[in-house]
């Protein structure tokens, strides 16, 4: 497997710098990681940082509550894509959820769709506030809507990526769709249960570790051992 291809290397952190964008670009080019998630108000240095590399750029919509109109994140989506941003994360009404009132988050889907063109859209549940009927209904209904990803987290709720939810939303979406894990995945062995339960994105802001600890795994330097042969 080729890990830093399904990493998105990720500064969410409200005090964020336009030094540390571009610390964050520089370690993201240098990984070859597929991209780096930021702050709708960090995607122009992103973009500036990362121009003559392969590297995307990646912003989040409604973060992290969710709780923006619908007209308001696709308003944030289209000025993204204007400063040149590839991939949107959108955090769905999670109220609206709770609620039963799924036709704003198909409409808030859809919306975001129709500006979206060819870029990527992941739709983010933040799986720790919804039941497991209500993650299948929203997953299928991203699904529906052309989602291009599910998402499990924000990395701001209460809890993060779990196996048993990556595992629960790769067969909802089946093996086509996108499934991005993300919230809590700070080492090599979380990373490996997200992959080995159907994430084929994974969202961290721990990335450099991650293939630190990759690169010794392959040089079998690992004390205890990763002995999963999967990846």
């Amino acid at each position: 497997m080729d890990v830093p291809s399904i990493i998105d290397h990720t500064l969410l952190k409200a005090d964020a710098t336009p030094a540390d964008i571009q610390k964050l670009c520089q370690e993201a080019a240098e990984y070859g990681f597929c991209s780096v998630c930021v702050n709708p108000v960090n995607v122009k240095d992103a973009v500036k940082f990362l121009k003559g590399t392969d590297v995307k750029v990646c912003t989040v919509l409604g973060f992290p509550l969710g709780a923006d109109l619908p007209e308001t994140k696709v308003f944030q989506a289209v000025k993204a894509f204007e400063q040149g941003c590839q991939e949107v994360d959108m955090v769905i009404n999670i109220g609206a959820v709770k609620s039963g009132n799924f036709d704003i988050v198909e409409k808030e889907i859809k919306e975001l769709k129709s500006v979206a063109a060819d870029r990527i859209i992941k739709v983010i549940l933040e799986t720790c506030y919804l039941s497991d009927v209500e993650k299948i209904r929203v997953a299928w209904l991203a699904a529906q809507c052309g989602a291009d990803f599910v998402k499990t987290s924000t990395g701001f709720g209460p809890e993060g990526a779990s196996a048993v939810d990556v595992k629960l939303l790769r067969q909802t979406v089946g093996p086509d769709m996108g499934v991005k894990a993300s919230g809590g995945i700070r080492d090599l062995r979380k990373f490996i249960l997200m992959v080995n339960a159907g994430a084929n994105r994974i969202g961290a802001s721990s990335s450099v570790k991650i293939m630190k600890e990759w690169e010794a795994y392959k040089n079998k330097m690992i004390p205890g051992g990763v002995t999963d042969e999967r990846l």
